[in-house]
């Protein structure tokens, strides 16, 4: 237990200041189209007879709420779950501004099961591949799996191994939401892992924090996603359903859970 509360993710203060540079208004932005894309690849027909009852969506590493107010918005009963209190405080004040019933839980994604409660769940935004041991994302696919309805449906969305290696750049700069931000970055263990280095400087204040992400080609996600459980594991290159292929923007992941 104390190895888990010692990953860099646990590190609360990290999301709390890097939280402008990575959830600037261009993510905020592509938030319809986000939502868009996971309605599509649920292939969840809500109005196929008559009135339904609301779809019971999990959002797993919610953050914000960006996706969770947004598919509440859409008519979804939505649980977003999170390990960062202070972004769960401001998803929270968000949902009651625009009275949305959304439950919003602080849990580590790995502990989390509601077995045959939701129709639909996603991991979104790079937040798939924290886990300093490859067994905890084997763990998280398998209480998903659970916490889904036969029929059911998890999307990954994350940074495919192929992309990483066909982008890799060992360092660039950028300004974001007033802080100058400089990255290096180094792949690990034969391009397992991406090691990455952030600096934050702002009016004479520096942030610096380093971290590594397990990476997955396409392939191998699916296999782990078979491997839980998940039948006919669907890949694209963007929410637009492109292939997963050289042009491929990001890697999603769309597996089904048997109907039986």
């Amino acid at each position: 237990m104390k190895e888990r509360q010692a990953e860099w993710f646990n590190d609360s203060d990290f999301w709390e200041q890097y939280a402008p540079v990575m959830f600037d208004d261009a993510h905020w932005g592509e938030v319809p189209e986000v939502a868009d894309g996971i309605m599509r690849l649920a292939r969840l027909d809500l109005y196929d007879s008559g009135p339904p009852a609301a779809p019971c969506l999990l959002d797993l590493c919610c953050g914000f709420g960006r996706i969770s107010a947004e598919l509440a918005r859409r008519g979804f009963a939505v649980t977003g779950v999170d390990i960062t209190e202070s972004y769960l405080k401001t998803a929270r004040e968000d949902a009651v501004y625009e009275n949305l019933d959304i439950e919003y839980l602080n849990a580590d994604a790995r502990n989390f099961v509601r077995p045959g409660y939701f129709d639909l769940a996603v991991n979104l935004y790079i937040s798939f591949g924290y886990f300093k041991n490859p067994d905890d994302d084997r763990l998280l696919l398998r209480n998903v799996y659970r916490s889904l309805k036969g029929g059911g449906v998890f999307i990954i969305e994350t940074l495919g191994k192929e992309i990483a290696v066909r982008d890799f750049v060992e360092a660039e700069w950028f300004e974001r939401s007033g802080w100058t931000v400089l990255t290096e970055y180094e792949p690990e263990d034969s391009w397992t892992m991406l090691k990455n280095r952030w600096i934050l400087i702002k009016d004479g204040r520096r942030i610096e924090k380093i971290f590594s992400q397990r990476l997955y080609a396409a392939s191998e996600l699916r296999a782990l996603m078979l491997e839980a459980g998940f039948v006919a594991v669907e890949l694209y290159g963007n929410w637009d359903e492109s292939p997963y292929n050289q042009r491929a923007v990001k890697l999603i992941a769309a597996g089904r859970k048997d109907g039986q």
